[in-house]
């Protein structure tokens, strides 16, 4: 028979009220509700939400802003695959339209906030490749400075007074170049180590990355303002994907060759897979740029089968968090 006798725990405090300032693991009893108490680090895990759906579904389109104040700016739309010029405004509930671009593009480069855009390259209404650049401020567009080299399905980063353009396709060929913004007028910057088209941008013009690309490119590039060197590359290889988040911090998402609703962590030297994908598979999608986080994004259009899939769904991302927490602490 085992001797319980000598075996002591602590002591459990009794108080009429919480305390003010408890320390992680502290537990004790509360007469006043009558319930055992406790204080620990709570961890809520990474996922993806439904949020509002777009007005007018649509793919290869501008996405910038933030998770509460995001901008999806023309693109491709059915049922002929005609590019829009519509412009829609998401305020973390639902989308509204915003003022009309003047020309629809599509395969376009993207920078700014939803106050504060630039829209770069692409391919206009005629199906030729472009060098224009767009510029929002809220309400209306106005013409920026061109590009030195017209391309599509190029990445796109920064600000509207500090964006970066990078790769593209040529009709045919890729391509590496890399130009820099600062409002007014483009210059040439350092070239992509592997030309590609594709690529999703984030970060700023002097701290950026390059990610994914045709078929299933796993390669992601870091920039420094100057040059473009190796980062860590994707787990699962792929291009035309969503991504939010800085070169030291950035959430990857979506993107095809399949159709795939993958999301990948980038800490600024390597790349995790999160366990939370995309409720619906897509590439082609709007994303947030710079101007997100790798704990609030925003995936929104895009398709898993071009014309025919094309997606008016918006998905909202909100990374892993852990705080202390008083907790009531229950037997059963």
């Amino acid at each position: 028979m085992v001797a319980y006798t000598g075996i002591q725990g602590q002591n459990i405090l009794i108080v009429s009220s919480d305390p003010s300032n408890p320390t992680e693991g502290q537990i004790w009893y509360n007469s006043t509700s009558n319930l055992l108490k406790g204080y620990q680090n709570v961890v809520v895990a990474a996922a993806w939400a439904s949020g509002g759906n777009l007005n007018t579904a649509r793919y290869y389109m501008g996405g910038m802003g933030t998770q509460t104040a995001a901008l999806a700016a023309t693109g491709q739309v059915p049922p002929g695959g005609a590019n829009t010029t519509a412009v829609e405004e998401y305020d973390g509930t639902s989308w509204t339209s915003g003022g009309s671009v003047p020309t629809g593009q599509r395969e376009l480069g993207p920078a700014g906030t939803q106050t504060a855009a630039a829209i770069f390259g692409g391919v206009n209404p005629g199906g030729t490749i472009i060098a224009t650049t767009q510029e929002y401020d809220g309400s209306t567009w106005s013409p920026g400075g061109s590009m030195s080299t017209a391309r599509a399905l190029l990445g796109g980063t920064g600000t509207q007074t500090a964006a970066l353009g990078f790769g593209g396709y040529l009709y045919p060929g890729n391509s590496s170049a890399t130009e820099e913004y600062d409002g007014s007028a483009w210059t040439t910057g350092g070239n992509l180590i592997n030309a590609r088209n594709t690529a999703a941008g984030a970060g700023t013009q002097t701290a950026a990355l390059a990610v994914g690309g045709p078929g299933v490119s796993p390669l992601t590039e870091e920039y420094d303002g100057t040059s473009w060197t190796a980062g860590g590359n994707l787990n699962t290889g792929r291009g035309r994907g969503g991504i939010a988040g800085s070169q030291t911090s950035a959430v990857f998402y979506g993107g095809a060759p399949p159709a795939t609703g993958a999301t990948e962590l980038y800490n600024g030297t390597a790349w995790t897979s999160n366990p939370s994908n995309m409720g619906t598979a897509r590439y082609s999608l709007g994303g947030l740029g710079n101007s997100g986080s790798q704990t609030s994004a925003l995936g929104f259009g895009g398709t898993n089968s071009g014309l025919p899939g094309m997606q008016s769904a918006t998905e909202e991302w909100t990374g892993a968090s852990s705080s202390l927490q008083t907790r009531t602490i229950t037997t059963s």
